[in-house]
């Protein structure tokens, strides 16, 4: 059972279409519903999503598992996780996707950021 949330939270984020740095905080948020061991609250993080039903159901196994399994192991998984998500090569690896979505960002804004730039002489944005 061990990991067996991880990919299966990476799967659907994959499938969602989330960056890797979107998808951590919703990651850890659903994780943390399922491992309350509640329904609704699990169901209400997982509508954020947009989850399918059938997600909606694997995630209920899931969380089936983890409620027959009792909070020993609950609270081993969140230290693998966390223990795997704090390693080096994942911060680097989390550092390295970020800076490359706010390059990619800033190459976007910059070319509308100097077209509102004042011209010679004028004082002006727009030239008058």
């Amino acid at each position: 059972m061990k990991g067996t949330l991880l990919v299966l939270a990476l799967l659907v984020t994959h499938e969602l279409g989330f960056e890797r740095a979107d998808a951590c905080p919703i990651f850890y948020m659903i994780f943390g519903k399922v491992l309350e061991g509640f329904r609704l609250p699990m169901y209400l993080s997982l509508s954020l999503v947009h989850a399918t039903e059938e997600e909606k159901e694997a995630f209920a196994k899931i969380q089936d598992c983890y409620n027959e399994a009792g909070i020993k192991a609950k609270l081993l998984d969140l230290l693998v996780m966390t223990t795997i998500t704090t390693s080096k090569t994942c911060v680097n690896s989390t550092v390295d996707e970020v800076l490359s979505i706010l390059k990619d960002l800033r190459e976007k804004l910059l070319p509308k950021v100097e077209a509102l730039q004042p011209v010679q002489g004028t004082g002006s944005l727009l030239g008058l």
